[in-house]
């Protein structure tokens, strides 16, 4: 169906992609895994004709393509689910389906509604989906939005020479444990219609999903796999060419801080339809996990806890004073930072600089007067990009040009620039992060930790919550269900907390 062949693209000075070979047979799925920098965004892009290769062949049904843009890639028979979703939430589910190729849907420049839910159930067809097309694309979850990017995709098959090429960046990345088994029961429906390269940092769903498996290193095709035969820690160890160090939580860094002042207080924090009542203290130093399905309400606390939604009651007090937030600007004042879930769209300006999305919340500690200190910010900057290992050619190249785990490493960084620092909040920090980029990104929450911050983490899996808090409060339907330690040598197990959350 798919073949590359020794695909090679540079940035200046930055190697993207190094000879790069494999490919893709009929009804295949193919597990495509690397680093954070390995190349597999840039790679992800040529094949869609967002970027152009400087040299190397595509080969779709054994003929050599030339893919100069996302619509000539899906009438040749590629498309692509996107990590972060590119659906326009105000229109139709039919809309977005066939937006561009509406074909008989649309006549005298008018749509011909009825036949645009008829050409676009067709797709949702094709994947089992229940979805009604003609529902408004913001009104649906988060998962079936993704089954909806899915129909879309397959919609080139009418416009295309032969059945098509799907390809899936970090599918998984913010769907829970019941909207996963969803979605691969959607992609086993799927390889019926499709071969699909499926993109993610979750090696147990690699190796479930996939019928081979590729990896990536700095720009290069390391190794090809049958999980049959091979493990998680084998392809963590090719990923990084070297052996798993130490623990990947640093669950041994743990401190006690029982005996630690309260930081952040909350009583009786309430949004109306959303969460009531809603009670805890957070001590300094104290990483909090916050459990619970989708629907729970624990977003949008966090959101409020922000000063991004208006409680409708309740009170917040850090440090014994009682604070009122009516946007994040006095939330960000009182040494508040948030990492949202949707990265792309709330955390990140993608035009501009790395350098300039690091220190956008404080520009004053980086400014003279009404000036901006170039020097002062590039010595911060930098900083932080070392510490966190930020892969970027430079500092002033767009952050929407990096990977995308390390534009999350740059949003986190972000907060660290003042260092006034007292309460981060953290929605899925981890989403679309290799294992060894995680592991920066907990070592960098212990050493918060150590720093006296106080933490709020909804994490990315049940394992992840337990290994890196202290506490973990259970919201079930807008309420407080549960409250468990987490002490070291004593975590509850991930059943410990289902229960709670069901």
């Amino acid at each position: 169906m798919l073949e590359i062949v020794d695909l090679r693209k540079r940035y200046s000075e930055t190697i993207a992609l190094d000879g790069i070979s494999f490919e893709v047979r009929r009804h295949e799925v193919v597990g495509l895994i690397g680093e954070n920098g390995a190349g597999k965004s840039t790679l992800l892009k040529s094949l869609i004709g967002l970027v152009q290769p400087d040299s190397g062949e595509i080969r779709l049904h054994g003929s050599k393509v030339k893919l100069r843009s996302i619509s000539q890639a899906g009438a040749a028979g590629i498309g692509m689910v996107f990590q972060e979703q590119s659906l326009i939430p105000n229109i139709t589910v039919a809309e977005n389906i066939l937006l561009g190729a509406e074909g008989s849907g649309v006549r005298g420049g008018f749509y011909r509604w009825k036949e645009l839910a008829r050409r676009a159930q067709v797709q949702l067809d094709k994947i089992g989906c229940d979805i009604d097309p003609r529902a408004i694309t913001e009104t649906l979850s988060f998962a079936d939005r993704q089954l909806v990017e899915i129909a879309k995709v397959l919609a080139i098959e009418e416009r295309s020479n032969g059945e098509p090429v799907v390809l899936l960046d970090e599918p998984t990345s913010v769907l829970d444990a019941d909207e996963i088994e969803l979605l691969f029961a959607q992609i086993e429906r799927l390889r019926k219609h499709a071969s699909v390269v499926f993109v993610s940092h979750r090696l147990d769903e690699v190796l479930r999903i996939s019928d081979r498996v590729y990896v990536l290193r700095n720009g290069q095709t390391v190794g090809e796999y049958d999980p049959a035969t091979t493990d998680a820690a084998e392809l963590h160890r090719m990923m990084i060419g070297r052996e798993a160090q130490g623990s990947h939580y640093h669950e041994d860094r743990q401190l006690p801080v029982a005996e630690a002042p309260v930081r952040l207080s909350v009583t009786g924090a309430t949004l109306k339809g959303v969460c009531q009542a809603v009670s805890f203290d957070i001590r300094k130093g104290e990483v909090l996990g916050l459990a619970g399905v989708q629907g729970s309400g624990r977003e949008e606390l966090c959101r409020a806890l922000f000063g991004a939604m208006a409680l409708t009651s309740g009170q917040i007090a850090v440090d014994g004073k009682v604070v009122n937030f009516s946007s994040p600007r006095p939330a960000i004042r009182e040494g508040f930072g948030f990492v949202p879930a949707e990265r792309r769209t709330e955390g990140m300006v993608a035009t501009m600089s790395v350098a300039e999305n690091i220190t956008l919340p404080h520009i004053a500690s980086v400014s003279r007067g009404p000036f901006l200190d170039r020097r002062a910010e590039a010595t911060v900057v930098n900083h932080w990009v070392e510490s966190l290992r930020v892969k970027t050619p430079t500092t002033s190249a767009p952050l929407a040009s990096l990977s995308g785990g390390n534009q999350q490493k740059a949003v986190l960084a972000r907060w660290m620039v003042s260092g006034d620092l007292r309460v981060l909040i953290l929605d899925h920090p981890t989403r679309g992060l290799d294992v060894g980029a995680k592991s920066e990104v907990y070592r960098l929450i212990r050493d918060l930790s150590d720093q006296g911050i106080a933490t709020v983490l909804m994490a990315d899996s049940l394992e992840e919550t337990i290994a890196m808090s202290h506490r973990i409060i259970v919201m079930k339907d807008g309420e407080v269900a549960a409250e468990l330690a987490c002490d070291p040598g004593a975590k509850p197990s991930p059943v410990d907390v289902l229960e709670a959350m069901i």
